[in-house]
């Protein structure tokens, strides 16, 4: 009996080292995220660099684990391309045109994360999916302070230079002619109030001379209200008298005024010219010297009549007309 016992004992005692490493081994495994109880099935990516990405590191779709990473290691032909073994837990069906991600958490946790494609085919196990990286909030952050950096350096830069300027133009001279300035706009200020007084006294002390002004254009306006319809008429009267010069044949009368003109001047040029009985008589000084002998003539003619009439005009009343009166010229009368 003794002896059973003991064999009993020992093999509880075995059957109690056996489960504790079946545990020890599974718990170490589900430590590492590893499920030996679950079918896997095995897919592969290749990156430049994994960033720190390390077996056992969780394989999320949409946020949800269904996976992790079992194996990392270099390709074997030198290329320094990193091969990272996929395990997937359950039989979902992943599109040929999906990525594998790496991303990373805010902690710097690595994962990798399946962006589901939309292709009608679909990978099986051995199978390399499309690799990318997304960039750390690190380099997030770097890339977005770069720029920042560069403009803030441009920007003291500037700032200095603006400084420098500035430090140029307000020299004691400068700063001189800035206070002499404000003086100025102080006694433009000044004068201006002043200005400003004297006017609002002008207009109370001619109050009365406004209204009055104010109430003659008013008056003025009110008499064109009143005489609208006269100014309508005489308004109406220019364009009737323009709507009858419009009608009227203006142009042949100035036309014909135009002929008469080119005659007039034709006229006056041949007149110029010595043509014609006119054209000669204004030209030609002889007519003119005779007219001037004749009238010398007559004028002693008349002369001598005055003097002399009885020898133009004989009185025969006693037979005494036939005695004839010498001729004496009209000066020799006069002496």
């Amino acid at each position: 009996m003794a002896l059973n016992f003991t064999i009993k004992k020992e093999a509880k005692i075995g059957v109690l080292i056996v489960i504790a490493t079946a545990l020890l081994i599974w718990g170490f495994n589900f430590l590492k995220g590893k499920d030996i109880f679950k079918p896997q099935k095995i897919y592969y990516a290749v990156y430049d660099q994994v960033n720190g990405l390390l077996p056992s590191n969780p394989v999320t779709i949409n946020g949800l684990k269904v996976g992790q990473v079992k194996n990392i290691y270099l390709q074997s032909n030198n290329s320094g391309k990193v091969i990272v073994e996929i395990s997937l837990f359950n039989n979902f069906k992943i599109p040929k045109n999906s990525v594998a991600q790496i991303s990373s958490d805010l902690l710097g946790s690595r994962a990798i994360e399946i962006q589901l494609g939309n292709s009608k085919d679909y990978i099986v196990p051995g199978d390399t999916l499309s690799s990318v990286i997304q960039r750390t909030l690190k380099e997030e952050v770097n890339q977005q302070i770069i720029p920042l950096k560069r403009k803030a350096e441009d920007m003291m830069l500037s700032l200095d230079s603006v400084l420098s300027v500035i430090q140029a133009i307000f020299n004691e001279n400068t700063r001189e002619n800035l206070s002499k300035t404000f003086e100025s706009i102080k006694f433009a200020i000044k004068n201006l109030e002043h200005t400003t007084y004297n006017l609002d006294t002008l207009v109370s002390s001619q109050r009365s001379r406004l209204a009055m002004i104010i109430g003659n254009i008013e008056s003025i306006s009110q008499n064109l209200k009143n005489n609208n319809q006269k100014i309508t008429n005489i308004i109406n009267n220019f364009s009737g008298i323009s709507d009858s010069l419009a009608k009227a044949n203006v142009s042949k009368t100035i036309n014909n005024l135009n002929s008469t003109l080119g005659r007039t001047n034709e006229i006056v040029e041949k007149i110029n010219k010595g043509e014609g009985s006119l054209g000669m008589l204004i030209n030609n000084d002889t007519l003119y010297k005779n007219l001037k002998s004749v009238s010398k003539e007559l004028n002693l003619l008349f002369e001598d009549v005055r003097l002399n009439p009885k020898r133009y005009v004989r009185f025969s009343v006693f037979g005494g007309g036939n005695k004839k009166n010498k001729y004496t010229p009209p000066e020799k009368n006069q002496k």
